[in-house]
């Protein structure tokens, strides 16, 4: 089953990261949020990718053509058809990722119609490029064939930016909570689509969260998955940081998959 990344975006909220590469790839912890993304859903069973470029899409290229050759020792001999030899073992090996470019000014639901031909089988996975969960992702999956509905996304209580106050007569504080999460729910991407959902899109400036969405919620062929786990999206320079502060504690709720150990290995790169 295909796992879509949406990864065109601009990020102008976290230019600071981003005037220089895609926001899929400013680091967390040394890797690529991209990089974490993926390997939520391959601790999964899900290894087959396709990443929608847009916005710097060379600097994800690559990435994914040097991965062997940042991701090992290896030995090169200058002048041969076949110059590099990796030696090393790296736990994504098995990995399929087709990068397909969707344009600068594509919109969502765009980027996602230009992909349809590399996307096979009647159900497929998406996700944007800058959000991490442990939603347990078999469980979406089954969720979403249980109901035979066309779409479902993963949804998940907002959390307010600020310190909320219960206040009774004269100013009293009678509850302080520090950034609780509040009523309501808000999705988080993480969605199961069938097929039939490729005929929902549209051109270009078709922006995925509006009349497709939409469409499909007044049709009642969308249905939402309440996860009430960890989720967290990078929009802004703090939350840059503050996913890198629980990636360097260690506390990480996101890092659902074991550091394979490493074995010999050695291998030919054409």
């Amino acid at each position: 089953m295909k796992v879509v990344i949406l990864c065109g975006g601009l990020g102008t909220r976290l230019r600071e990261e981003t005037e220089f590469r895609p926001k899929p790839m400013v680091e967390v912890g040394g890797r690529p949020i991209l990089w974490h993304i993926m390997k939520i859903y391959a601790h999964y069973g899900f290894r087959e990718f396709v990443l929608c470029l847009g916005y710097k899409g060379n600097t994800i290229k690559e990435y994914f053509l040097n991965y062997e050759a940042m991701n090992n020792d290896f030995t090169m001999k200058l002048g041969e058809a076949a110059p590099l030899r990796c030696h090393g073992h790296h736990a994504e090996e098995g990995f399929s990722v087709t990068l397909a470019d969707t344009g600068l000014d594509c919109q969502t639901g765009g980027r996602l119609a230009k992909v349809q031909k590399y996307v096979d089988g009647d159900t497929f996975l998406l996700t944007y490029g800058d959000g991490v969960s442990d939603v347990n992702i078999r469980r979406l999956l089954d969720f979403h064939k249980s109901h035979g509905k066309i779409a479902t996304v993963t949804s998940v209580a907002p959390i307010s930016r600020f310190g909320m106050l219960d206040l009774a007569e004269q100013g009293h504080v009678q509850r302080f909570a520090e950034k609780p999460k509040t009523d309501g729910w808000m999705s988080a991407g993480y969605f199961v689509f069938q097929k039939e959902f490729f005929d929902y899109l549209g051109a270009d400036d078709c922006i995925l969260e509006r009349e497709p969405l939409e469409r499909l919620a007044n049709e009642g062929q969308l249905m939402a998955y309440q996860h009430e786990g960890f989720f967290y999206a990078m929009d802004t320079y703090r939350e840059y940081q503050h996913l890198n502060d629980l990636w360097n504690r260690q506390a990480a709720p996101w890092k659902l998959w074991q550091d394979a150990p490493v074995r010999p290995r050695l291998v030919s790169t054409r």
